[in-house]
């Protein structure tokens, strides 16, 4: 009997047609509570004097060294709403950040445990990877109030492997709805292939070429509870609005790229030192 994370041939077919599956229940309300309680602590723990502001607006952290190394390190950046015209915050820290990021699955045991879980390899067993390796993780805040919009977009755009293989994970960790900044996506977006990629060269990073528009009648809201997962596919379109309520929409979230049959970009904004664990060979 295969894991319970298994994709069942409904799925996959979903996933294939759609470019994205909603599971339900995927994480249990014991784990979901050990990764917010885990995140508590580190936020905690940050004084505040190594951070950055995150905009997928106007892409300002792109330029930014501290970015770049995000990479490898566990880093915090805060949201564009968070400081006054003083420069202050106008609330606590830990109603500030953005989000913390892109190696926690690497250099943090608790999201390391579910990074590297059995049901995370059965998954993408599942979807045909042979080594797939996660590439970057996120935990995102989507503060109550000035939760920052996230803007359409492709995770192929940023995370180019040649084929393109970055499947997105995005764990639910609060309950996510249309009031507090859901995922919205256009189905079957992602058979149009990729529309524009992210170079990073000397100068930092540019796109290729601007991003069209997108017709927000074609997007549909992923509302889903805490503990369900999203399957994203690296070439669907899909964004999130500002949470302008009062209740806050905490999710992590993974990419996975296989590291086995193809390359990884050299123009990427992620350029690791080191090459990232596999979740498994197959």
């Amino acid at each position: 009997m295969p894991p319970a994370s298994s994709l069942s041939a409904d799925q996959l077919s979903f996933f294939e047609a759609n470019g994205y599956l909603v599971m339900d229940s995927f994480s249990s309300a014991e784990e979901v509570r050990e990764m917010r309680d885990r995140m508590a602590e580190l936020v905690a723990g940050f004084d505040g004097a190594n951070s950055a502001v995150f905009s997928t607006k106007d892409h300002r952290q792109l330029k930014d060294d501290y970015f770049f190394k995000s990479a490898e390190n566990i880093s915090f950046f805060f949201e564009e709403k968070a400081f006054g015209d003083d420069g202050c915050l106008k609330q606590p820290k830990e109603l500030s950040i953005n989000k913390v990021g892109h190696a926690l699955h690497e250099l943090d045991p608790v999201f390391k445990k579910f990074s590297f879980s059995e049901s995370v390899a059965s998954l993408f067993s599942s979807l045909g990877y042979k080594r797939p390796a996660v590439i970057q993780s996120m935990y995102i805040f989507k503060q109550p109030g000035i939760g920052g919009e996230v803007v359409p977009h492709q995770d192929n755009t940023f995370l180019y492997t040649e084929p393109r293989t970055c499947t997105g994970l995005w764990l639910a960790l609060e309950d996510a709805t249309m009031n507090n900044g859901c995922l919205w996506a256009i189905p079957g977006s992602h058979k149009k292939g990729l529309v524009r990629r992210m170079i990073r060269d000397e100068n930092g990073t540019h796109f290729d070429r601007p991003s069209p528009a997108y017709d927000q009648k074609e997007f549909v809201p992923l509302e889903v509870k805490s503990g369900d997962l999203v399957v994203i596919h690296g070439d669907l379109i899909h964004q999130s609005f500002e949470n302008l309520s009062p209740a806050s929409r905490h999710a992590l979230s993974l990419h996975v790229v296989d590291t086995e049959g193809c390359e990884w970009s050299k123009d990427n904004w992620i350029q690791r030192k080191t090459a990232p664990e596999p979740l498994y060979v197959s």
